[in-house]
């Protein structure tokens, strides 16, 4: 029988700690499971005991080929410290004990004192499966997802042999800054592993040492634990969700700013319908470019409608009329393939300028949602009431289900437009195509069955929903689409109830929170901008994104809105909210305006960078790396679009709106009352803002919260020209003003 082959040093702990009668330093029982410290020589560990029997153990110190003295413990409020010398230094290791039997978490945090310059060249990793105490065979499990890149530093598992249960690991990455910093080592890549070691190892220090005299945190982990092993897809991702906010309760966050988003957003439709970097005129028509003075790719339809749409949300928001609302729309229709039909990528009249450098740039080939994506917003128009969108969304639906059922449901990266043969399957060898494309289809033909009504469209949905199950993580190809995927699948529960669609919501939801960074990168560059809930674009992309951020955004708030009525998880409520919240400070990041010009890249791969262009990055990377390699991309303009409408309310007569960071919704006014519906949880808390309008001195306001006990008068501070209150999620603010 084949067996996992492992490390000797994981062998050797095995061998460790398969001894009942190994003493402890510490030890503590606190609902069902055993926690005890154990000083072995060159490490210090927690070994972690599931009542089954499943063991973990963590190494919290180490100190390789030397003897690790304790020289200290204390105990208090549920923290233990151990303070240890060793030949490299002096360490102490404070060991926080789970709080909440529901869900335990605990952390431990490690710091190292150097006694002299120091080298790293290698540190092992710090979590190790064992079996149960006795036992020699290997536990056998399953990591079900870990880090990659500079995403979330999590290793994500379970224990099946034996049975016992599941857990999450986040190494707190932000803490290791000053590591990174004086070592010049990066975060990323530093949590994974194989079974059965796992965990984080920190970041080999080579180039430069750490050096003495100076405490330097080199671990910040936290463990949430469970006793259950998911059975399917469906359950692994609800226990994912749950994991990790019971551990982001316990994560210290960082502290967020009021960004003047209205500032913002005027600056950046000065840039976008001014500069000359932004457009092209091609075929009688003005299009915008992808990115900013890049005049050699073609024009293209999504392009187009990215912008369109934040931008004509911003117009109803503001009542007021964008001219290039007007230009954009009066663009589209000639990117209608009458020998295809179907819209097409590319507009049809230059596709053979294509530089052909690129699979992708090649005319007739299609990355699969290029095709769906501006099929959604052609509907979103069209639901409005444009006649010319929904006249492009109906004469292309034909073709896009014929695709459909040519690839059953599963589309590949690449195929021809003509003959759909499949140019490439997969997007990495072994992983599929694009996943999530199924749920961005029948996003696509729940729009066509809200225009027709015609239920042959509601059972395409149906069964492209249906074609998502068994994917897992593999589910995520791009992030926003993901996320309308997940809008896709509320949607079906809404209208359906069968609990199915629910569930495959979640998983979308799951796969988008896999992708994303629960950390700070307060190294190099990157103690310029904040990286906090970041969102990869790709299951693979190196840097985060403006557009793919902008849309997530934008559908996490959708997706709230359609589960308005919905008892959604804790887990799910908490998590998106925060998302929210952070976005709508870290986002103004992406534009150059508020960034130093020094980490601006000297290359530039599409067009050019302007620094003093009111028009997103493209690309935000790890902070020894400069941004902007990609660009300046025009489809990204809808940033701010997208923020102003959903987080400043405007009430109607009054000369001031009410800002929130986290979603809200159910907003009515009655005479001189505003109520709203705060989303989020009760444990956490938001900024909420009486923002003025002009010069004349604000009202005077009376607010109120109402949680799920009592009824409090919240009071405001002065914030600029404006007043600020803080508001505890999942509540009711009610506003009155004299």
């Amino acid at each position: 029988m084949h067996t996992q082959a492992i490390s000797p040093w994981a062998a050797a702990i095995a061998d460790k700690f398969n001894d009942q009668d190994l003493p402890n330093i510490y030890q503590k029982i606190i609902g069902n499971y055993t926690y005890s410290v154990h000083n072995i020589g060159d490490s210090l560990w927690l070994i972690i005991s599931w009542h089954s029997g499943g063991r973990i153990a963590v190494r919290m110190a180490y100190s390789p080929n030397s003897d690790i003295r304790i020289t200290r413990l204390t105990e208090k409020d549920g923290q233990v410290t151990f303070y240890i010398d060793a030949v490299i230094g002096s360490y102490s290791v404070r060991l926080e004990m789970p709080v909440d039997n529901q869900i335990p978490v605990l952390r431990y945090t490690t710091t190292l004192k150097p006694v002299a310059d120091l080298f790293i060249p290698f540190w092992p990793r710090d979590i190790i499966a064992l079996n149960k105490d006795g036992n020699e065979k290997q536990p056998g499990g399953k990591i079900h997802a870990s880090q990659w890149g500079t995403r979330t530093g999590f290793v994500y598992f379970s224990m099946e042999r034996p049975q016992s249960g599941s857990v999450y690991y986040v190494q707190n990455l932000t803490a290791l800054a000053d590591y990174c910093q004086e070592t010049e080592t990066s975060g990323a890549d530093t949590v994974g592993g194989q079974w059965p070691e796992l965990g984080f190892a920190l970041p080999p220090a080579v180039k430069k040492p750490l050096p003495a005299s100076k405490e330097f945190i080199i671990s910040d982990g936290f463990l949430a634990l469970s006793e259950e092993v998911p059975a399917d897809e469906l359950k692994m991702s609800r226990q994912f969700m749950d994991l990790l906010a019971a551990i982001y309760l316990r994560l210290p966050l960082p502290k967020t700013q009021y960004r003047d988003w209205q500032d913002i957003t005027n600056k950046c439709l000065n840039d976008l319908v001014n500069s000359h970097g932004c457009w092209s005129h091609a075929d009688g028509h003005d299009y915008l470019n992808a990115y900013v003075s890049d005049y050699d790719t073609p024009p293209e339809i999504m392009v187009q409608l990215a912008v369109l749409l934040p931008l004509y949300e911003y117009s109803l928001w503001s009542d007021e009329e964008i001219p290039a609302v007007k230009k954009i729309i009066d663009g589209l229709s000639a990117f209608y393939d009458k020998e295809l039909g179907t819209i097409n990528r590319w507009l049809p009249a230059l596709v053979d300028e294509l530089d052909e450098s690129e699979e992708q740039l090649k005319p007739y080939v299609m990355d699969a949602w290029y095709l769906h994506h501006p099929m959604v917003n052609l509907a979103r128009m069209a639901l409005d009431g444009d006649k010319i969108t929904r006249k492009l969304f109906l004469d292309s639906l034909e073709y896009m289900i014929k695709v459909a059922h040519r690839f059953e449901y599963k589309w590949p990266v690449f195929y021809d437009m003509r003959s759909l043969e499949i140019i490439k399957g997969n997007k990495q060898p072994g992983q599929g195509g694009e996943g999530d494309v199924a749920g961005l289809y029948a996003f696509v033909m729940l729009h066509a069955w809200d225009l027709t009504k015609d239920d042959r469209y509601l059972n395409e949905a149906k069964k492209a929903a249906k074609s998502l199950l068994g994917l897992g993580f593999d589910l995520f190809y791009q992030a926003n689409n993901t996320a309308l995927a997940a809008k896709a699948m509320i949607r079906l529960w809404n209208i359906t109830k069968d609990k199915i669609y629910l569930d495959l919501s979640f998983l979308c939801l799951t796969n988008i929170f896999r992708n994303m960074q629960l950390w700070d990168c307060n190294y190099g560059y990157g103690k310029h901008y904040s990286t906090f809930f970041a969102v990869f674009p790709l299951a693979d992309a190196p840097y985060t994104a403006a557009y793919e951020e902008a849309e997530v955004f934008a559908c996490i708030h959708n997706y709230l809105e359609l589960a308005a009525d919905e008892d959604l998880p804790e887990s799910v409520s908490l998590l998106l909210a925060e998302f929210i919240r952070y976005i709508v400070e870290r986002v103004a990041y992406y534009y150059p305006p508020n960034l130093p010009k020094e980490i601006l890249s000297e290359e530039v791969k599409m067009g050019k960078v302007d620094p003093d262009l009111w028009i997103a990055l493209e690309d935000i990377h790890d902070g020894w790396e400069k941004s902007g390699k990609v660009g300046q991309e025009v489809y990204g303009a809808g940033v701010a679009f997208g923020i102003v409408p959903r987080h400043y309310l405007k009430v109607p007569g009054q000369e001031f709106l009410i800002y929130c960071d986290y979603p809200v919704t159910k907003f009515t006014k009655k005479g001189k009352t505003v109520s709203f519906d705060v989303r989020g949880d009760s444990r956490l808390t938001c900024r909420m803002m009486i923002v003025k309008k002009d010069k004349q001195a604000l009202p005077e306001f009376k607010v109120y919260q109402k949680g799920e006990k009592e009824k409090l008068e919240l009071k405001g501070k002065p914030a600029k020209r404006n007043l600020e209150f803080t508001v505890t999620g999942n509540s009711k603010v009610t506003v009155t003003w004299g």
